[in-house]
């Protein structure tokens, strides 16, 4: 009987479906008994006897791997992978699976409601009234700004596709790979990202966690924004520099932020001191439909596993190296 590791959570909350499918094949599993986001020694200790792990966003390591030498596949609950060491996973022939699609409507949403709150000051409002305060804040529309995207991929790309129908805003777009085709009634701008920096009034992030990435955008990226530029990020931590985005809202630079990811999660930190730093805790693809089908094509995946079938969901080549060039 082949063991299951679920360390993901929450899982099964809303739809019982992916458990129903575990015991369907009469695999034994257990579910991460912590509610939270183990630790490497954690899942270490956890995954010795493992043979199919249920991945969320914690640290499957060389180490955990080596704790876990049953382990033959990772079956990863959401699209980021910088938390799976892939080439350790290569090496053990451990095979690696994602469900790359399911998360993004979810995401996409949520920051066009991050953007909505930070233009119209709600976060704001609402911490001030439950003060008892009553302080009536002058925001912006979608359509009189410009916006600025890094990142045109599964989630990008969605979030230039809801922002027509808030108007026609200046919008400036930045990728690796440009498709010019995009969303052609909006008229994108693909320009530098420095360009985005300097001219955008609301910027958001949508790009992997890499070499390339990481501390991309800093002290010198924040102070090239304007005074009242307002930044969201609900890609990946590590990518805005947290101290960096502390320090320059304490001066009083940028109307504001709205950050979802973080780099140590769960976070604790000082922005939670300023109050236009619109905090959330990784919640983008928590949506009771996303979720659910992240986990139902995980488990999918796994059943396949285990049944002897092909797997439809294997991470591709481009991320093995991708990583490799992120770890050198």
């Amino acid at each position: 009987m082949a063991r299951v590791l679920i360390t993901t959570v929450p899982f099964g909350a809303h739809n019982n479906l992916p458990l129903e499918l575990l015991a369907s094949t009469d695999a034994g599993y257990s579910v991460n008994p912590l509610g939270r986001r183990l630790k490497e020694a954690e899942l270490a200790q956890m995954a010795v006897d493992t043979e199919i792990i249920i991945a969320g966003t914690e640290p499957i390591t060389a180490t955990v791997m080596d704790a876990a030498t049953n382990l033959k596949l990772i079956s990863r609950v959401g699209i980021g992978l910088d938390n799976v060491d892939l080439h350790a996973a290569r090496e053990r022939g451990i095979a690696v699976s994602y469900t790359p699609e399911a998360p993004a409507p979810a995401v996409a949403e949520l920051t066009i409601g991050l953007i909505l709150s930070l233009l119209r000051h709600t976060h704001l409002a609402n911490l001030k009234m439950h003060r008892g305060e009553w302080d009536r804040h002058m925001g912006r529309r979608i359509s009189e700004v410009t916006i600025g995207i890094i990142g045109t991929g599964r989630i990008g790309s969605r979030v230039l596709r809801r922002i027509p129908v808030f108007g026609t805003p200046r919008t400036l777009v930045n990728d690796l790979n440009p498709e010019h085709k995009l969303v052609p009634e909006s008229k994108l701008e693909w320009v530098s990202k420095d360009t985005i920096y300097r001219e955008a009034d609301v910027i958001s992030v949508h790009v992997p966690f890499t070499k390339q990435t990481r501390n991309m955008i800093g002290l010198q990226q924040l102070r090239q924004m304007k005074p009242d530029a307002l930044i969201i990020n609900t890609s990946r931590g590590g990518i805005i520099n947290e101290s960096d985005l502390y320090q320059v809202l304490s001066e009083g630079h940028l109307g504001g932020a709205a950050i979802d990811v973080f780099q140590d999660e769960p976070y604790v930190g000082p922005l939670g001191e300023i109050d236009r730093c619109l905090l959330t805790c990784h919640m983008g693809s928590m949506s009771i439909d996303c979720r659910s089908r992240m986990e139902i094509e995980a488990t999918e995946e796994v059943v396949r596993f285990l049944r002897g079938l092909d797997l439809q969901n294997l991470v591709p080549e481009d991320e093995y190296l991708s990583q490799q060039l992120f770890r050198g």
